[in-house]
């Protein structure tokens, strides 16, 4: 496994004439798990998105190791991701949907496929359209394309979406196996207890602004 450092440097993001990020610095390594949290709005996905490279800054670069994002790398190499809703294709079934996605890199087989749907807790040859699972399972599927590759770097916004408890649990305890064996791991969540349970480090959104949490309370 490869160690990553991602490396944010006085990052800024304007967006319709509004400031969503404003001078950003902040280190992530590998082996951690690191927790955003905030009210709606308040930057945390627009942030991961530029993480991603999916939007490009205003303002300072992001490095992932030495090479600089959106001009050495178009997007993050050896990254997982799930943000927003994931896009599926509706008239398909789950293991359809991974085999497609799969094949732009073409670096995975079936095994790989098979193994991350069974981690999230469904069944691979489960015949049922994308269309009529629900959300939770979505959910789940969405996570799956996110970790089947077996990326070094997963950025996950409200992973636990959706989930029933066994579901939640089953992922909680994914992350942190996945931590284990040395991956990168950044999530947004509105769940406190998740972010409790398996962050080493937090950061709170507000006003576009990012501050390191020092004590997570559960109330």
């Amino acid at each position: 496994m490869s160690e990553h450092k991602i490396k944010v440097k006085n990052v800024s993001k304007v967006l319709g004439g509004r400031n969503v990020l404003i001078n950003i610095s902040v280190e992530f390594y590998s082996g951690k798990i690191y927790g955003f949290i905030g009210r709606n709005g308040s930057g945390k996905s627009v942030f991961l998105k530029c993480l991603c490279g999916f939007m490009e800054v205003s303002e300072g670069q992001i490095f992932e190791d030495e090479k600089v994002l959106k001009k050495d790398i178009e997007y993050l190499n050896d990254c997982g991701f799930l943000i927003e809703t994931p896009g599926f294709l509706m008239n398909e079934s789950g293991w359809k949907n991974l085999q497609y996605l799969a094949s732009v890199n073409s670096c995975i087989g079936k095994k790989e496929i098979y193994q991350a749907i069974q981690q999230v807790g469904l069944e691979p040859t489960e015949k049922k359209h994308v269309g009529k699972y629900s959300l939770g399972m979505r959910q789940r599927l969405g996570i799956a394309q996110a970790i089947m590759e077996d990326p070094g770097i997963l950025i996950l916004d409200e992973p636990m979406n959706g989930l029933d408890n066994n579901g939640v649990e089953m992922i909680r305890e994914l992350l942190l196996e996945l931590k284990k064996k040395g991956k990168m791991i950044l999530i947004a969540s509105h769940y406190k207890e998740d972010i409790h349970l398996l962050c080493d480090d937090v950061y709170e959104f507000e006003g576009g602004h990012m501050r390191k949490v020092t004590n997570i309370s559960l109330k």
